[in-house]
């Protein structure tokens, strides 16, 4: 039995959420919510959200222990990118790539 929760288009390179995901793969929902409490990461409140989405709904609709929950799976995968011009010196211009994430989560009991 497993539990996912799933948020996309989130405006954060997946880079840099990555290393919030690397994080708490592996750990208790409860440790990893404590992990990320603390992570001074722009990603670290939405995978807060992600994680805590999913362990309600592992609640909710599977009757999941909530105690034995864990984090099986967490990836974070690129999402499409937004392309904005800057102006630079002698009339040119340089494309801004501004990057977004697809983020999930799978939660398992012990």
């Amino acid at each position: 039995m497993e539990a996912r929760a799933i948020v996309r288009f989130v405006r954060i390179a997946p880079r840099k959420a990555g290393q919030v995901v690397d994080i708490v793969r592996g750990k208790s929902v409860d440790e990893a919510l404590a992990i990320l409490k603390l992570t001074p990461k722009a990603a670290a409140p939405i995978v807060y959200k992600l994680i805590q989405s999913a362990a309600a709904n592992a609640e909710n609709n599977h009757n999941m222990d909530r105690e034995s929950l864990f984090v099986s799976e967490i990836y974070a995968n690129e999402g499409p990118t937004m392309k904005r011009f800057m102006p630079r010196a002698m009339g040119r211009a340089t494309t801004i790539r501004k990057r977004t994430s697809h983020i999930g989560v799978v939660l398992k009991e012990k």
